[in-house]
């Protein structure tokens, strides 16, 4: 099932370019929005929570449009990268004030659900004002879910936030698209998307770079040679090996390791495979500097964040 079907969107400010001509297409599942700072992504996350419209172009949730469809606002929580909130209020306060305006019919008790949900019980009678940062984003995540939408938009949800409650964070994300939650998460931070899914979608200057799972994003930059390091304690057994072979372009040994610079990477595993049985060869660490989305992203961009 199609959840959002934009058809050559674009978004300008006056005379600011926020998306420009953006045609995309969401599924499901976990979908990482990934650009630098003003990429266009809030823009992007605005427009599909009905926030904004597009200044030209077409842009539907569930088929529908989500900025005139009031059941399909219903359908979609969204958490702001900034907030502005009520600090006098306590988590409970505000989440279940929130929850009834999302016209949820027993608010306090989805109020208490969602906070339970994203580790928050302990702190749900606590006033917003003395919150940390963590707290807060997990606050910000409960006002969104309380009413139990099928479809979220986490704009920047994990800045700020410090690495134990950022992990804790990124599996109680993760649980929510396991209970079948349609997801796009917007990030800046390469890991932080990483750590959430494989499915991404590049976003730089308005536009969409790329999308896809990262291995098929990789598959696109054919004419950037894919390395591989291998740190062994017979590098030159793996090059003698693989020196022939016409999908390597580059071979550089280093001490104790060798680097594979291969234009075929599903190729090269697989004789990298055999010839580390045929030879008996101990393998410490296996590890490609291009198998991440740091990679990807500074080769689509041209290095330019």
């Amino acid at each position: 099932m199609t959840i959002v079907a934009a058809e050559r969107c674009s978004k300008w400010y006056g005379h600011v370019l926020g998306i420009s001509d953006v045609t995309w297409k969401l599924e499901g599942g976990i979908v990482g929005l990934l650009g630098p700072n003003g990429a266009g992504k809030s823009t992007l996350i605005k427009m599909m929570a009905g926030l904004l419209r597009p200044s030209r172009g077409a842009l539907t949730v569930f088929g529908k449009s989500p900025f005139d469809d009031v059941g399909v606002k219903r359908r979609i929580g969204y958490a702001p990268e900034h907030e502005k909130t009520w600090d006098t209020l306590t988590a409970i306060e505000l989440v279940t004030a929130m929850a009834e305006l999302a016209g949820v019919e027993k608010p306090k008790a989805a109020a208490e659900r969602a906070l339970v949900e994203m580790g928050m019980q302990d702190a749900m009678k606590r006033r917003v004002k003395g919150f940390s940062k963590g707290m807060r984003q997990r606050t910000k995540l409960a006002t969104a879910i309380a009413h139990d939408p099928d479809f979220l938009l986490l704009d920047e949800p994990l800045t700020g936030v410090d690495p134990v409650a950022r992990i804790d964070i990124v599996e109680r994300i993760k649980k929510l698209g396991d209970a079948g939650k349609t997801i796009v998460v917007s990030s800046h931070v390469l890991y932080e998307i990483e750590a959430l899914t494989r499915e991404i979608v590049v976003i730089y200057r308005g536009q969409v770079l790329a999308e896809g799972n990262v291995y098929e994003i990789r598959k696109l930059i054919d004419q950037h040679p894919h390395r591989i390091r291998v740190e062994c304690d017979q590098p030159h057994a793996i090059g003698a090996a693989l020196a022939q072979a016409d999908h390597v372009a580059r071979l550089v040994f280093e001490r104790g390791a060798v680097l594979i610079e291969t234009r075929d990477p599903d190729r090269c595993y697989d004789q990298l495979a055999g010839a580390v049985l045929d030879a008996g060869i101990t393998v410490s660490t296996l590890s490609s500097p291009d198998n991440n989305l740091g990679a990807v992203f500074d080769y689509l961009t041209g290095g330019r964040r």
